[in-house]
């Protein structure tokens, strides 16, 4: 099968710093989708016009109502799927992903197209304490999901999934249509038999000053992690368990 490609951006109310990195995006040579979540802040306004300027290369996918990222992804990845692509690569519309290190990603998924190529972020001065401890956290639920397979970070969105895959995850479970997106459906890649691979990649957080936006309550999304395992922790031990285990012992053959 041909390897396509298609670099997945959701966006919801990402303020200025959505231009900069969809141009980011489209100088990488790989089509761009970007699905606007029911934005209401006009930051997509400039859409339009880099799509008219880009042809092809860029699609503009607009939601009327914000569902949240994983809605986005799903969205995006139905209509990804029935253009004939075949993986997709997410990235958060703030600017925190650098675009410069798609090449990276699309080597290490056109090497190993069934894989799971998971970006291993690394953090400078700029990260929020809260929010590393938070995802510290997250890492060790799910690497005791996954019998620490090599997920890595499973709160880090830049990613580039099998198209099929990605959609069979999101299959099997009603959640993971918001901030859990990211763990949960790493976690049933896993599950699925999808060997994650990791990609290191420098991520920057923006202030506000700089034109950074942030949509995480620290509140209702830690409620919602810890309402996530709750859920993954029991179907690991009684569904999941063996299979998972067969697929390390597989990848340890590979």
């Amino acid at each position: 099968m041909e390897f396509r490609p298609v670099i997945l951006i959701p966006t919801y109310n990402s303020g200025p710093r959505l231009r900069s990195t969809v141009e980011g995006a489209l100088q990488q040579g790989v089509p761009v989708r970007v699905v606007v979540d029911g934005s209401t802040d006009g930051s997509d306004r400039v859409l339009d016009p880099l799509a008219e300027s880009s042809g092809e290369r860029l699609r503009v996918q607009r939601l009327e109502e914000n569902g949240g990222k994983g809605r986005a992804v799903h969205a995006g990845a139905l209509a990804v799927r029935d253009e004939g692509g075949t993986h997709i690569l997410t990235m958060d519309s703030d600017g925190q992903h650098p675009p410069n290190a798609v090449p990276l990603f699309v080597a290490a998924a056109e090497r190993y197209p069934g894989d799971l190529i998971m970006g291993d972020p690394v953090f400078g001065p700029d990260v929020p304490p809260a929010r590393l401890k938070g995802r510290r956290l997250t890492i060790w639920w799910t690497d005791l999901e996954t019998h620490r397979c090599g997920l890595g970070d499973t709160l880090f969105g830049m990613r580039v999934y099998p198209l099929e895959g990605l959609l069979a995850a999101f299959g099997q479970t009603s959640f993971a249509r918001g901030f859990d997106f990211d763990p949960e459906i790493a976690v049933r890649m896993a599950w699925a038999g999808h060997r994650p691979r990791q990609v290191p990649v420098p991520v920057r957080y923006f202030s506000k000053d700089e034109g950074g936006v942030s949509h995480f309550n620290y509140l209702r999304d830690n409620i919602k992690l810890t309402f996530l395992h709750f859920r993954l922790v029991p179907e690991w031990l009684l569904l999941r368990r063996t299979a998972m285990r067969a697929n390390l012992r597989q990848w340890k053959g590979e």
